[in-house]
């Protein structure tokens, strides 16, 4: 029986050491689709998975994750890529599916002004702040906004690195999709933030372009896998009620 969310959320644990026993291929895929259902920013979805099972490779990528335990004995590998460079094609995928939804005859006022509303935001909004030259444009629409912020609300997050950050952030939270997934059917993980990612990309025959985000190591914990008791600042200096 699955874990609920709350008792899943509890029992996840980074794991350093796993069991050397399989874990089964479709099970971890299932976890990604919910993976991709993760919030992302303007529903862009700028992110890969890449579900890694072959034992060749998963030696590779141990090696390029300093040989550390948790990718050593790992039984498979999820690498989580960050691809703010596809935000043509995903703008292009939402404006595809909002004709499909809004391809009906006799539409209401308000369901016209929902499509124009939306398409326009993928046609003009998303270009404005996604397009860029070598950072320039980026820094020049960032002094904009901060003018004009200075009259009304704006968005201000315009230039090459806090887009990288945007996509990032939604990459980051298709990953806890994944770890809460997994660990609600029983599964462990620890995501690695030591790596040659450099290594990893060529491993992996990614774009020069692309990012990675994690690398999040699969299997059943060894019990000596948990380095410890769970710690936590209070809640209380963490918590704050406006």
């Amino acid at each position: 029986m699955e874990k609920t969310v709350s008792k899943a959320i509890a029992y996840r644990r980074s794991t350093r050491v796993f069991k050397d026993e399989p874990i089964d291929s479709e099970k971890v895929k299932q976890c990604l689709v919910n993976a991709s259902l993760a919030p992302t920013s303007s529903n862009l979805q700028l992110w890969e998975f890449y579900h890694i099972t072959d034992r060749e490779t998963l030696k590779k990528l141990a090696e390029a994750c300093f040989n550390q335990s948790a990718a050593k004995t790992a039984k498979q590998l999820v690498v989580i890529v960050a691809r703010k460079d596809l935000w043509r094609q995903r703008a292009k995928a939402n404006i595809e599916f909002l004709n499909k939804v809004y391809d009906k005859p006799d539409l209401s006022e308000r369901d016209l002004k929902r499509k124009k509303m939306a398409t326009n935001y993928y046609n003009k909004l998303i270009p404005t702040i996604y397009t860029d030259f070598l950072g320039i444009l980026g820094y020049i629409k960032f002094l904009v906004f901060q003018v004009v912020g200075i009259f009304k609300p704006i968005y201000r997050q315009t230039r090459l690195s806090d887009m990288r950050i945007v996509a990032h952030k939604s990459a980051g939270l298709a990953a806890q999709n994944f770890m809460t997934s997994m660990a609600a059917i029983g599964y462990d993980t620890c995501p690695m933030e030591g790596s040659d990612t450099l290594r990893v990309k060529q491993i992996l025959d990614l774009p020069r372009v692309s990012e990675i985000n994690m690398i999040i190591s699969c299997g059943i914990r060894d019990d000596k896998g948990i380095y410890g008791p769970r710690f936590r600042v209070p809640f209380e200096s963490v918590y704050f009620e406006v």
